[in-house]
């Protein structure tokens, strides 16, 4: 990965509904344009994501996405309303951000989310889009968030008994993500912030192969606003007809994509990856031997990636 840089210019776009969005760019003014898309949802952009890209060659654009990261309002915040913060909205403030910062067309990296919201934008604006690199793939499927709610309970037997009994007895044959975000927006807040305590203990017992506890949610109000969006998405199917994404996947005929996959995402147990790949004419699968978060030689195959494609 490339050194840490800082950016040459940020700020808030104004999109609407009483939401306003942080942007930021870095590397080369003059560059080719690059758009990072963060996962989550609801997890914000890192420093670490400006690495992925060669900054004498890129201008690399990042974003936080509606009421996470430095975006305004704060979905940890009393009362958040979270009406208007739909994959929908999401997509519009991608385009409205593209045109704002005068992109014609870009590179779009994104990874678990923002592998499911890039892929969206890429099927709804093709000709927008230069090249495609996504990792910890997913496509928004409610295969994919029943695996990751309920599938791997049989992974990580004790850890899922813990998350299990955090809900209300009568909710524990439901959706769990509905479930933890009635108790995620709970005027009391001794129950909201235990909520958001179980559901990222969960996340970090569910993706074995990184630190845990995972530093970030060590921070009261991101895992309270991490996990209020992700429950909030979840629990809506984020508003997407199932397969909807792989069934219009070729729409992205004539788009380059690189999809890198750690071998231990166990993610892959139901086959996102090859299915994907198969669905994307012209796309290639990566394989490396690391887990979903793209550090380590994850982090190196999508620097391979973006240098292939940076002219």
């Amino acid at each position: 990965m490339y050194p840490e840089i800082e950016p040459y210019e940020s700020g808030m776009i104004d999109v609407g509904d009483g939401h306003r969005v942080y942007w930021e760019v870095c590397g080369n003014p003059r560059g080719k344009p690059a758009v990072v898309v963060h996962g989550g949802p609801g997890s914000g952009c890192s420093v670490g994501m400006r690495r992925f890209f060669d900054p004498a060659a890129y201008r690399t654009v990042l974003f936080d996405q509606r009421m996470s990261g430095r975006s305004t309002p704060h979905a940890s915040e009393p009362g958040a309303d979270f009406t208007a913060n739909t994959t929908e909205h999401l997509l519009a403030d991608m385009e409205q951000l593209r045109e704002y910062l005068g992109i014609d067309r870009w590179l779009v990296h994104g990874g678990s989310w923002g592998s499911v919201l890039g892929l969206l934008y890429a099927e709804r604006h093709p000709h927008r889009v230069t090249e495609m690199v996504l990792c910890g793939l997913a496509t928004g499927r409610r295969a994919e968030t029943d695996l990751l709610t309920r599938g791997l309970g049989e992974v990580f037997p004790e850890a899922w008994a813990r998350f299990r009994a955090g809900i209300p007895e009568a909710d524990r044959d439901g959706d769990f993500a509905d479930a933890y975000h009635r108790l995620l927006m709970h005027p009391d807040p001794a129950v909201r912030n235990k909520a958001a305590r179980d559901w990222c203990e969960w996340e970090d017992a569910i993706v074995p192969t990184s630190p845990s506890p995972s530093p970030r949610f060590q921070d009261p109000a991101f895992a309270l606003g991490f996990a209020r969006i992700v429950t909030h998405f979840w629990r809506r199917g984020s508003w997407l007809e199932e397969g909807v994404v792989l069934a219009e996947a070729g729409r992205l005929a004539g788009i380059p994509g690189v999809l890198v996959q750690g071998n231990l995402d166990l993610g892959n147990l139901i086959g996102t990856p090859w299915q994907l790949a198969a669905a994307w004419p012209g796309s290639e699968l990566v394989l490396v031997d690391a887990g979903h978060h793209a550090t380590g030689a994850l982090g190196a195959a999508i620097v391979g990636a973006t240098d292939r494609f940076r002219g």
